[in-house]
């Protein structure tokens, strides 16, 4: 064989190569991206001990130092594997060499409570609200295109025309909405707090994943429709982080958006792609793996890689993008120390559309915690909002 003909053979068998690691690392992309993408889909129940008690006392804990445990505010605190729960408020003391923090107990709400590992509780309150408020409570059930979904509902003052529904959190539980109920009822709300596909006690969806607030704003929809069976003529929602996002595609979407009156968002996700390459680079994941997994979200040939039964497209979650389509009043909550979802679309959105978002910045408050950081100050705007 001809010099010529092996250099020929050579550069063939090089592009071969070049050409299978090319698709190697193409392959091992992809798969990344689809790892991450049904990361971010999929429900999670794990609910990890995450602070320690390190001494307790009749009025006071001390915890370790850790993230949540430092932060100023009021907090609830899960004992013993979920199995007791107290409520604690200001820092007392901070132990400057270890960074340990004691903290006044506010109430203690059932469990043994003693030294070792537990669960921060940003919710603060633990049980329904005829426990943990002391409300008349009905728990009844919305009918949506799944199935019976749990709600509660707790009557108001007002002549019954007028109904706040609130949206809790991804993977969160109803309980996160306890806290905004008081305001609620000082505005003469009655408060309708539903539950949503893959929610605990909840049908699941049709390929039991989160599809972030592209699907569960039906669901919502349903808890509006019950509503204004029972007589309401106005609405107003209320959504923490993906509530945000389910409330937000409820606006655009939903028959029964004209009935809604009023909007409070509280750390929403205003752009799941901002959320979303947030998170990537928290855990180190690549850019062009983290852009893949939003892209194969949206994408009809990839729905069984990422394991939904409809496409995803993330760019429909981008309300900056879409500000001018946006009709109804919106207060914005949103603190800039906010962990999980980074507070500039709430930011971008409130500039983009001046003439109906309020947007109101919190200081140290992590995620959908501005509440537990000053409560008065939240209930006070929110009531106002709320009345206006």
């Amino acid at each position: 064989m001809s010099k010529k003909a092996l250099a020929v053979r050579a550069a063939i068998g090089a592009a071969a190569v070049g050409s299978s690691a090319a698709a190697g690392t193409a392959a091992a992309s992809l798969g990344a991206a689809a790892y991450f993408a049904r990361r971010v889909l999929t429900p999670d129940r794990r609910r990890p001990d995450d602070v320690e008690l390190l001494e307790t006392g009749v009025d006071d804990v001390v915890f370790a130092a850790s993230p949540e445990a430092v932060v100023p505010g009021r907090y609830g605190v899960w004992l013993e594997g979920g199995r007791g729960h107290i409520r604690v408020g200001e820092i007392l003391e901070r132990d400057p060499a270890s960074g340990a923090v004691r903290r006044r107990i506010l109430g203690r709400d059932f469990g043994i409570l003693r030294p070792g590992p537990a669960r921060w509780n940003g919710y603060y309150y633990p049980s329904p609200p005829e426990i943990s408020l002391g409300l008349a409570t009905q728990h009844v059930q919305v009918l949506s295109d799944l199935g019976p979904m749990p709600a509660w509902v707790i009557p108001g003052m007002g002549d019954g025309s007028q109904w706040a529904i609130f949206v809790h959190g991804r993977g969160a539980r109803r309980e996160e909405s306890v806290r905004a109920i008081s305001p609620a009822l000082a505005a003469r709300h009655t408060v309708l707090v539903p539950s949503y596909r893959n929610d605990e006690g909840a049908p699941p969806g049709v390929d039991g994943r989160y599809n972030l607030g592209l699907s569960e704003w039906r669901d919502i929809e349903a808890a509006i429709a019950y509503a204004v069976e029972r007589g309401a003529r106005e609405i107003a929602l209320v959504g923490w982080s993906m509530g945000g996002a389910i409330v937000l595609q409820v606006l655009a979407q939903s028959h029964l958006a004209e009935i809604i009156t009023r909007v409070v968002l509280d750390g929403p996700v205003v752009d799941w792609n901002d959320v979303l390459a947030h998170h990537a680079r928290q855990h180190g994941v690549p850019q062009r793996v983290g852009g893949l997994s939003r892209t194969i979200m949206g994408k009809r040939w990839s729905r069984r890689l990422v394991g939904v039964h409809e496409a995803v497209d993330v760019a429909r979650t981008n309300w900056v993008a879409r500000a001018d389509e946006l009709r109804h009043r919106m207060l914005i909550i949103h603190s800039r120390d906010d962990e999980f979802v980074p507070v500039g679309p709430s930011e971008a959105l409130a500039d983009a559309r001046p003439d109906l978002v309020t947007f109101i910045p919190w200081e140290q408050a992590r995620h959908c915690k501005e509440w537990n950081t000053d409560p008065l100050r939240w209930e006070s705007e929110v009531a106002a909002f709320l009345r206006s």
